[in-house]
């Protein structure tokens, strides 16, 4: 299990860092961070056509009023899609810059996320191992080394290999999490346990990786904004995340 207190070792490969002045190379902020939207856009067709404009909610978008459950899971999504919008699209060196005395990069994060994504719905929530693919990436060890590994050989891996990485592993933990609320509920017991205090609940594990996200994807928005200028507290409402399985638009 990660210390995610820990502060990373930082990368093994070369990596740019970027000052309080910013990049060098441009100062321009990039295109795809037109005015945020907040994943949501009105119906210019039905407005055109002069009918009602219509609210149409981007597919990561929480319900309005839903249960706590949907609540939650939709939250989760929302923040997977803003951090992996804030990751998308970049190369390796993009991927590896780092700001001012922080040795954090999207790169190393991504790689970070990917692995408590899988932690979360074996080791926490059924005792299982973490297994494949981090069997065969050599990783990560056990205990407070566990972090340095991550982020440190992060900076070695290409742009495809985290991006598949990450995916991979979102897409696997949405299916873990929705069968496991489907079984018993939030207020079941994962395998997981503080000593005497007893083992956690599904409701406090899903709480546990929200959190992990919004602290992340805080740091992604700061490592973009150096990298590119671009901003914003949500993906454009035309952007969608890759590797969108067939029918979670109409989920």
């Amino acid at each position: 299990m990660t210390n995610d207190n820990a502060a990373p070792s930082g990368p093994t490969g070369p990596a740019a860092s970027i000052g309080p002045a910013g990049p060098a190379a441009s100062t321009a902020p990039d295109a795809s961070a037109a005015p945020d939207d907040g994943g949501q856009h009105i119906d210019q067709t039905a407005a055109e056509a002069g009918g009602d404009s219509a609210w149409v909610p981007a597919p990561w978008e929480p319900p309005v009023a839903g249960t706590e459950l949907e609540h939650l899971l939709g939250a989760l999504d929302r923040q997977r899609a803003t951090f992996r919008w804030k990751a998308d699209g970049l190369d390796r060196t993009a991927l590896n810059v780092t700001i001012g005395a922080s040795a954090l990069t999207l790169g190393g994060l991504l790689k970070h996320l990917a692995m408590v994504e899988d932690e979360k719905v074996t080791v926490w929530l059924t005792g299982e191992p973490l297994g494949e693919p981090w069997t065969s990436l050599g990783g990560p060890p056990e205990g407070a080394d566990a972090d340095g590994w991550i982020f440190g050989s992060a900076a070695a891996d290409s742009p495809e290999q985290l991006y598949e990485l990450y995916d991979g592993a979102v897409r696997r933990a949405r299916a873990k999490l929705a069968a496991a609320a489907a079984d018993g509920g939030l207020d079941q017991p994962i395998s997981l346990s503080f000593g005497s205090d007893g083992h956690l609940s599904l409701r406090r594990m899903l709480f546990d990786l929200l959190e992990e996200y919004g602290r992340h994807t805080g740091h992604a928005d700061l490592l973009r904004e150096a990298i590119d200028g671009r901003v914003g507290e949500d993906p454009p409402s035309d952007w969608r995340p890759p590797g969108l399985r067939e029918g979670d638009e109409a989920s």
